[in-house]
């Protein structure tokens, strides 16, 4: 069971997400259980295949996105990666560009929210790794902050 710890607009969220079968998969955000229904099927797990589409929770289910993504130390810096699925509708820098903790770098569609994705760190950006429209899977690399 992954489990994920978000702020969003100063709210904690605690997201747990259990079980898959077939499109069904169970979400359990703060205590309470959801049953979600993917798009198509293989979208959440180590099996993953990229979609054209984020995964879609059902109607009922409170949103539960990042407001900001953690970096991993990469080669060169630190790497900003995508915090689940989705498709990234905007990079806010340009390689080259000296960014300043908690500034927007990129904004991604995930479960029909847009999130934005912050530096982690003060820093020049010195690798932009997605494209606006790409689709990527959670972990993708989105921008190196050296």
């Amino acid at each position: 069971m992954k489990e994920y710890k978000f702020k969003i607009n100063g709210k904690d969220y605690a997201v747990k997400i259990g079980q898959q079968e077939g499109k069904n998969l169970t979400v359990n955000v703060n205590g309470a259980d959801y049953n979600v229904e993917l798009e198509t099927p293989n979208q959440v797990g180590g099996d993953a295949k990229p979609a054209a589409q984020p995964t879609a929770p059902a109607a009922s289910a409170p949103a539960a996105a990042p407001a900001q993504t953690p970096g991993q130390a990469g080669g060169a810096g630190k790497t900003i990666k995508s915090p689940l699925p989705g498709i990234i509708i905007s990079i806010e820098v340009k390689e080259g560009q000296a960014v300043k903790r908690g500034q927007k770098v990129a904004v991604i569609e995930a479960m029909k929210m847009e999130n934005d994705i912050l530096a982690e760190a003060d820093g020049t950006v010195t690798a932009i790794h997605a494209r606006k429209g790409d689709s990527v899977l959670e972990g993708a690399d989105i921008v190196t902050i050296g």
